[in-house]
């Protein structure tokens, strides 16, 4: 099947790597192509060209997209013509945090409490209603700790409003969360659900370093409450593909922090550690074909190169260690690639993953 991708970063780089071997083309719409240019056909234009997206249409039996700041006018400018997949109602859900929340909560899928914040007026009636701190964020348009700000102290408000740059914003209530979770699940065209173990999320400055898949002391309730969440989303909106939900774990209740309607950095280690990676779930779903199992082998964990990587003969000496390069050049703080490792146990997995730890650290900028 023909496969159009909106977007040539990372994440189409591994969907087309997936979906390949399965007999699949993919043709990207990608103004600026590093990771996707040898992958396939690209299309160098925005997804707000429409004659781009005329010749995308064209060229394809269905379309996805790897990032949920896809124009929702575009998705459904193509929907008109070709199969959208997950489909474009989920990218209007995902892209503005203040209605996202609304969403999840009218699922039934339990947040953080938050209050809309238009203006300085609003932050300092979040303020006084959620207390402090809190977190401010812009609705649109952040991710990797961009675009929000922590509120400590009312001497921090006028500091905070002016590092969003006035734009239109949610407050949340801070979270004493034991630690960050999240839930993959993938959807077929039939309503088939699947979904692979919670994972443990470790950042720093708000982006993600360090999965661990399984979490650490994961049990079956906590795993069933998971699913259970990403299940309702998945059924509101008729999805079909892959589905991230990061949860805070609090306790013995799980909150959603945001979702991301596209295969997700989270999911890395199912190339190696699960029976079906996300990226080729995602490829059996949007063309549906049959979805593949979930399960694990052993545990194994993920983690992310930032702005630069190590000598790639160093990692590949590590035991267990698998290199992903994305085929990007070094940049401070951007994604640069991945080492998935995988054990039959936690302890064989302990060793090399803080050898993995110990270079991809010293090699960050």
């Amino acid at each position: 099947m023909r496969i159009g991708v909106l977007g040539g970063g990372q994440l189409g780089r591994m969907l087309a790597l997936a979906g390949m071997p399965l007999g699949h083309t993919f043709t990207f719409l990608e103004p600026a192509p590093e990771s996707t240019r040898d992958l396939g056909r690209v299309i160098a234009a925005s997804a707000e060209d429409a004659a781009a997206l005329d010749a995308l249409a064209d060229a394809v039996d269905v379309v996805t997209y790897e990032f949920e700041n896809v124009p929702v006018a575009a998705a459904r400018a193509l929907a008109a013509r070709v199969p959208v997949h997950p489909p474009p109602e989920a990218l209007a859900q995902a892209q503005d945090r203040v209605v996202e929340k609304r969403f999840l909560r009218a699922l039934g899928v339990p947040t953080p409490d938050f209050a809309v914040v238009d203006d300085r007026v609003g932050l300092a009636a979040a303020a006084e209603r959620l207390g402090l701190p809190l977190i401010l964020k812009t609705r649109r348009f952040g991710y990797d700790g961009k675009g929000q700000v922590v509120v400590r102290t009312a001497d921090d408000l006028d500091g905070a409003w002016a590092a969003i740059a006035g734009r239109p914003a949610i407050a949340e209530a801070f979270v004493a969360f034991t630690r960050e979770l999240s839930v993959l699940a993938v959807r077929g065209h039939d309503g088939g659900v699947a979904c692979w173990p919670l994972v443990e999320n470790r950042h720093v400055a708000g982006v993600l370093r360090l999965s661990l898949a399984p979490a650490p002391d994961l049990t079956p309730a906590l795993q069933a409450l998971a699913e259970g969440h990403a299940r309702r989303v998945l059924d509101a909106l008729g999805y079909v593909g892959v589905l991230a939900l990061e949860l805070f774990q609090v306790g013995d209740a799980l909150l959603a922090n945001e979702m991301a309607p596209r295969v997700h950095n989270s999911g890395h280690w199912t190339i190696e550690g699960a029976a079906t990676s996300q990226f080729e779930n995602h490829v059996r779903a949007v063309t549906g074909a049959p979805l593949g199992a979930t399960t694990m082998h052993g545990v194994a964990a993920m983690v992310n190169l930032i702005g630069a990587w190590p000598d790639p003969a160093a990692l590949l000496a590590v035991p267990r260690a698998h290199l992903h390069l994305y085929g990007k050049a070094p940049r401070p703080g951007r994604k640069v690639g991945h080492v998935t490792l995988r054990a039959g146990t936690a302890a064989a997995l302990a060793e090399p993953l803080a050898r993995v730890r110990a270079l991809a650290d010293a090699a960050a900028c």
